[in-house]
C-alpha cells in the first residue's frame, strides 16, 4: 500500500517541463494565457448569475458580492500560479497534487477534474444547442434540439451540441496556437458586447434602484442570515462564485507557454483581475438599469434582454447582441475546457494512469490528437443524448475540490521543496493557502445533498478504476 502516497520526484517534472523537442509545442505568450482565462471564465454566468443573486440574496450589492467572490478565487490562484511557474507542464492540479500529495491523491482530483472540464463542456454545450436555437427564432425542430431523455421535450439527438463540439475538436487538433487565435477572437466578441451594454447602460441607471443598497432586515422572501444586509453580500456571492469557474484552465496550457515563468502567473491572476473589473461594473449598470425585485419574475436567462427591452428604448438590437454574446461565451468555455480535459488526461497517461493513446501526439501539430477524438466521443454522446441538467454542480464540485488540494500542495511543497526556485511565490504563506482551503471547503459543504452523492459515486467509481487498472500501470509502481 505504500506507492498509493508515492510522490512524482520535483526533478522528474522539471525534467519532462524542459523537453520541448518531444513534448507539447510551446506556442502561448502571455497576451494568449490572459484571453484563454478570459475565455474560460467569462460565459453565462455573468448574464444569468447576476440577476439571480441580485433577486435572491444581494439586491444592488451584487457587485460587492462580486468582489467577495474574487477574493476567494485569489487565494486558490496565487496558490495556481506558484505550481505553474515552477513546475510549467500539462496537467494542472493532478500534476500539483502528484507532486506533493501523493499518486492517490493525484487521481482523486485527476478523476474530479473530469467532472470539471469533461462534464462541463458538455453542459455547456447543450446550453449552446438552445441559446442557438433561440437566436435563430426556434427553427432547429425540437426533435433534433434535445434529447431522448429529456422529461419535457423528449428528442432524437441534440445535434447543434455535437456539431459545435466537433467543429471546436477539429480546432484543438489543428494546434494550441490555432486554438488560441480563435478563442482570442470570440473573447473579442464577447468583452466588445459586454462594453456596450455597460457604456450605453450607464445612460439609463436610475439611481433609485440603489437605494436601499443592501436588503434590509424583514424584506419578505429573505428570511434567513444570508438573504439580506452583509448576510445576503456572502450569499450572493457563493451564487456568483460559479461564474469565476474556468481560470484554472489556464495552468492546463503551461508547458504550452514560451515563457512560463513569467507568462503563467500573468495568464492567471490576470484573466481573473479582468474578469472581476467587467463583472462588477456590469452588476452596477445592470442593477441601475432595472430594480433587482424585478429580477425575481423577469426570466433567469433572459435577465439581461428583459433590463435592455423594458428599460432601455430604442436599443433593442442590443438584446439580440447579448444573446450573441452569450453564444461566443459559450464557444469559448467549450474550447477552453476540451483544451483544459485532454491536458490533464496527457499528463496522466504519460504516468502510466490511464492508457498511453491519450498521451500519443500529432506527428505535424504536436497536439493529442487521440486524447482529442477519445474525448470528443465521450462527451459528444453526454451533448448528443443526456439532459443538460443531469450534471447538476458536479462541474462545481469538481472545481473546488482542485483549488483545496492545490491550496494544501503548495503548503506541503513550501516543506518538502523549501529551497526550490520559485520564479513566483505565493505571498502571505500559510495564510492565502489557509483561506483558500477553508473557503472552497465551505463551498462544498453547501452544494446540494443530491449533487453531493453523485459526486461521491463518481469517485467510488474512479477508486475502482485505480485499484484495478492504474496502480499497477504507473510509472512510479516500486
Amino acid at each position: 500500500m505504500s506507492n498509493l502516497w508515492i510522490r512524482k520526484p520535483l526533478e522528474h517534472l522539471l525534467e519532462q517541463a524542459g523537453d520541448s523537442e518531444k513534448g507539447l509545442k510551446r506556442t502561448l505568450g502571455a497576451v494568449n494565457l490572459v484571453t484563454l482565462g478570459i475565455g474560460a471564465i467569462i460565459g453565462a454566468g455573468l448574464f444569468v448569475r447576476t440577476a439571480a443573486a441580485a433577486a435572491q440574496a444581494a439586491g444592488p450589492s451584487v457587485t460587492l458580492s462580486y468582489i467577495v467572490a474574487a477574493v476567494g478565487c485569489a487565494f486558490a490562484g496565487l496558490c495556481y500560479a506558484e505550481f505553474a511557474a515552477m513546475i510549467p507542464i500539462a496537467g494542472s492540479a493532478y500534476t500539483y497534487a502528484y507532486a506533493t500529495l501523493g499518486e492517490l491523491m493525484a487521481w482523486v482530483i485527476g478523476w474530479a477534474l473530469i467532472m470539471e472540464y469533461a462534464l462541463g463542456a458538455a453542459t455547456v454545450a447543450i446550453a449552446w444547442s438552445e441559446y442557438l436555437n433561440k437566436l435563430l427564432g426556434g427553427a432547429i425542430p425540437p426533435e433534433w434540439c434535445h434529447s431522448p431523455f429529456d422529461s419535457t421535450h423528449p428528442g432524437i439527438m441534440n445535434a447543434p451540441a455535437l456539431i459545435i463540439l466537433v467543429l471546436l475538436t477539429g480546432i484543438l487538433i489543428r494546434g494550441t496556437q490555432e486554438s488560441a487565435t480563435v478563442n482570442a477572437v470570440i473573447v473579442f466578441i464577447k468583452v466588445a458586447i459586454v462594453l456596450i451594454f455597460i457604456a450605453i447602460g450607464f445612460q439609463f441607471i436610475n439611481p433609485g434602484n440603489y437605494e436601499p443598497y443592501m436588503i434590509p432586515a424583514g424584506t419578505e422572501g429573505h428570511e434567513g442570515t444570508f438573504k439580506h444586509g452583509w448576510g445576503g453580500v456572502l450569499g450572493g456571492a457563493a451564487i456568483v462564485f460559479f461564474a469565476f469557474i474556468g481560470f484554472d484552465a489556464v495552468s492546463t496550457a503551461a508547458q504550452e507557454a514560451k515563457r512560463p515563468e513569467r507568462d503563467m502567473p500573468i495568464g492567471i491572476l490576470g484573466s481573473l483581475v479582468v474578469c472581476t473589473i467587467l463583472y462588477v461594473l456590469f452588476s452596477h449598470v445592470l442593477t441601475g438599469v432595472a430594480n433587482w425585485q424585478e429580477f425575481k419574475t423577469a426570466g433567469r436567462e433572459a435577465s439581461v434582454a428583459y433590463a435592455i427591452s423594458t428599460h432601455m428604448a430604442g436599443y433593442e438590437w442590443l438584446a439580440t447582441a447579448v444573446t450573441v454574446a452569450i453564444l461566443a461565451g459559450f464557444s469559448s468555455v467549450i474550447l477552453v475546457m476540451l483544451l483544459g480535459q485532454s491536458r490533464v488526461f496527457y499528463s496522466m497517461a504519460h504516468d502510466g494512469l490511464i492508457p498511453k493513446v491519450f498521451s500519443e501526439l500529432h506527428p505535424k501539430f504536436r497536439t493529442p490528437y487521440k486524447s482529442n477524438i477519445l474525448l470528443l466521443l465521450f462527451v459528444g454522446a453526454f451533448a448528443g443524448f443526456v439532459p443538460g441538467d443531469v450534471a447538476g454542480d458536479l462541474t462545481s464540485f469538481g472545481t473546488l475540490l482542485a483549488f483545496v488540494l492545490v491550496s494544501a500542495g503548495v503548503l506541503v511543497m513550501r516543506r518538502i521543496n523549501p529551497n526550490q526556485a520559485r520564479p513566483f511565490r505565493t505571498p502571505l504563506v500559510p495564510l492565502v493557502p489557509i483561506l483558500g482551503i477553508i473557503i472552497c471547503a465551505g463551498m462544498i459543504v453547501a452544494i446540494d445533498a443530491t449533487t453531493l452523492k453523485a459526486a461521491l459515486g463518481w469517485m467510488i467509481i474512479g477508486l475502482v478504476v485505480y485499484f484495478a487498472y492504474s496502480r499497477h500501470h504507473s510509472k512510479l509502481k516500486p
